[in-house]
C-alpha cells in the first residue's frame, strides 16, 4: 500500500512538475525590489520521492490581495404616511418622533469581500461592485496587517467590477493581469481571498467551464451586459468576492463574482469576471471615471435549429435580432428585425450572449463594423456608430426617488427601467427602492422607458411600483 501512495505522489508530482516548467516569468511585480521565485517548485519528500507544493506561488501572490471592509450610512427612518396631512393632523410627524432614536454613532467599517492591487505605483486595488456598493467608508487591510482608507476610483454594476486608489500607500505588490483568453478548461487555478472574514485563505482546483452565462442573471432582468464567466470548482465563499483567480504563472485572471448555491456556500460551482472584460472596464473607470458603454440598440437571441433552417442559413451561429430600438444606432444603420448578426469587426459571434459582450466592452461613439445576413438571405456588411446610455435623475419622475439615477432597460436589452445607482441616505433609498431594480410598472401602467414612467407619475403624491428585484417581483409604494 506504501508503495501505491509513493508511485501515486509522484505520478502527481510530476504532472505538476511538468506545469512548473512552464511556470518562468509572469510572478507578481512588487513596487520595490525583490526577486522573483518561481511559482511551483518540489522542494518536499517522501521516501525520496518529490512530491509538489503550491507554497512558492501562494507566497508571490498572496502580497498583492487585500481584505476590504465597508461602512455604509445608517439608512434613516421614513414612514408611507410621511406628508399626508390626513395622518399628521390626528398622528403627528412620524418623522418628527423618531429623529430622538435616530442619533446613532457612525457605523464601523465591516468586512465585505476582497480586492487584488494591480498598480502598485498608484495604489490601484480591483475588487466587484457589489463589495463596495453604496460605501460611505471604505478600509484596506494588507497581508502585512496595515489598515489603509481607500476611495473609488470608478465602479460599474454591469460588469460587478470596481477600482479603489489607496491613500498614501507604499512598499505595495501587485499582481500582474494574465491573459484569460488563453485559459482553457482543465487549467489549474489557485484563489485567494477572505472567505467569512478567514483571511487571506488560499484554494485551489481547476477551471471547470469558459464563457459561462448565469441563466438567472437573464430571467430576473438583472442588469448584466457582460456574461463571459469563467466557471471553477475551486472553493469560492461569500467573502472571497473580489479577490484573485490566479493561474499558475501567477498572474491575475480572474474576479470571483458568483457562486451557484443553494444553502449560501461552496458546491464547487464558482464565477470569476475574466481579465479580458476587466482590463477594459478598469482602463475606462481610470480613464473617465464611469463606463461610457456602446449600446447598438437591437433585442437578440440565439438562432435555434429551427429558424436557421426556416431562414436557410448555413449554420445556427449569430444573434437573431427580434427588435429594433427607434432612434438607436441600429435603426440608423438599417439594422431591422429578421437579421443576423454573424461578425463583428473580425469576430465571428456564436450567439446572442456573444454579441451582448463584444458590443458591451466597446465605448460610445466607436465605429464597428458589422457582417449581417438580410431577411432576404444576402450578406451585407454594415458600419454602425455605437450610441450611448443615457440616464435620467430620479427626481425628474417624481420627489420621493430623489436620488436615484433611472436608466432605459431597453438600451441594456431587457424592458422597463433599471435603476442604476442609489445615493446613500436619498429619499430614493428611505423608499426601500435599491441599486439594481428593474421598474416595470407604475401603479397600473405598464413603462419601458423614463419618458413614460415620467407620464404615468404625473400628479401622483403615491406611486406603487413593481420591480423585478433579482429572481423576485417585488411590489413597493412610494410617497412624495
Amino acid at each position: 500500500m506504501r508503495r501505491r501512495i509513493v508511485i501515486g505522489l509522484s505520478a502527481l508530482a510530476l504532472v505538476l512538475a511538468g506545469a512548473g516548467a512552464l511556470l518562468s516569468g509572469g510572478a507578481p511585480t512588487p513596487s520595490h525590489a525583490q526577486e522573483r521565485t518561481a511559482p511551483a517548485s518540489l522542494p518536499l519528500e517522501l521516501d525520496g520521492q518529490p512530491f509538489p507544493s503550491l507554497a512558492p506561488l501562494v507566497q508571490a501572490t498572496t502580497p498583492a490581495v487585500v481584505s476590504i471592509a465597508i461602512a455604509r450610512p445608517a439608512r434613516s427612518f421614513r414612514s408611507p404616511f410621511q406628508g399626508d396631512p390626513f395622518f399628521e393632523r390626528f398622528f403627528g410627524n412620524p418623522r418628527r418622533r423618531q429623529q430622538p432614536q435616530q442619533q446613532q454613532q457612525d457605523p464601523q467599517p465591516q468586512p465585505t469581500g476582497s480586492g487584488v492591487i494591480v498598480d502598485a505605483g498608484r495604489g490601484l486595488v480591483l475588487t466587484n461592485h457589489h463589495v463596495i456598493q453604496n460605501a460611505s467608508e471604505i478600509e484596506v487591510t494588507l497581508s502585512d496587517g496595515r489598515t489603509i482608507a481607500a476611495s473609488v476610483v470608478g465602479s460599474d454594476a454591469g460588469t460587478d467590477v470596481a477600482v479603489l486608489e489607496l491613500d498614501q500607500a507604499d512598499d505595495l505588490t501587485e499582481m500582474p493581469l494574465g491573459d484569460s483568453e488563453a485559459v482553457q478548461v482543465g487549467d489549474f487555478v489557485v484563489a485567494i481571498g477572505n472567505p467569512f472574514g478567514l483571511t487571506h485563505t488560499v484554494t485551489s482546483g481547476i477551471v471547470s467551464a469558459v464563457g459561462r452565462s448565469i441563466p438567472r442573471a437573464r430571467a430576473a432582468g438583472a442588469p448584466s451586459p457582460i456574461e463571459d464567466f469563467i466557471q471553477t470548482d475551486a472553493s469560492i465563499n461569500p467573502g472571497n468576492s473580489g479577490g484573485a483567480l490566479v493561474n499558475m504563472r501567477g498572474e491575475l485572471v480572474g474576479i470571483p463574482s458568483n457562486i451557484l448555491s443553494r444553502s449560501g456556500g461552496n458546491i464547487g460551482i464558482g464565477f470569476a469576471i475574466p481579465t479580458s472584460i476587466v482590463r477594459e472596464i478598469m482602463r475606462q473607470l481610470v480613464e473617465f471615471g464611469e463606463i461610457r458603454r456602446g449600446r447598438l440598440g437591437v433585442f437578440v437571441q440565439d438562432v435555434s435549429e429551427d429558424v436557421a433552417q426556416a431562414l436557410d442559413l448555413a449554420s445556427s451561429a449569430g444573434a437573431f435580432v427580434s427588435e429594433v430600438i427607434p432612434d438607436s444606432a441600429a435603426e440608423e444603420a438599417g439594422i431591422e428585425p429578421g437579421d443576423v448578426i454573424v461578425r463583428v469587426n473580425d469576430k465571428e459571434i456564436e450567439g446572442s450572449s456573444d454579441l451582448v459582450n463584444t458590443v458591451g466592452l466597446r465605448s460610445v461613439g466607436e465605429e464597428v463594423s458589422l457582417q449581417i445576413v438580410g431577411k432576404d438571405g444576402q450578406l451585407k456588411l454594415v458600419e454602425v456608430v455605437l450610441g450611448g446610455m443615457v440616464t435620467s435623475s430620479g427626481d425628474e419622475v417624481h420627489p420621493a426617488l430623489a436620488g436615484a439615477t433611472l436608466v432605459n432597460g431597453q438600451e441594456d436589452g431587457y424592458q422597463g427601467i433599471l435603476v442604476e445607482s442609489i445615493a446613500p441616505g436619498s429619499a430614493a433609498e428611505n423608499s426601500g427602492l435599491e441599486a439594481e431594480d428593474v421598474i416595470f410598472r407604475v401603479n397600473r401602467t405598464d413603462v419601458r422607458n423614463v419618458e413614460q414612467m415620467k407620464a404615468a407619475a404625473e400628479n401622483r403624491s403615491l406611486l406603487v411600483l413593481h420591480l423585478a428585484r433579482g429572481n423576485r417581483r417585488v411590489v413597493i409604494t412610494v410617497r412624495g
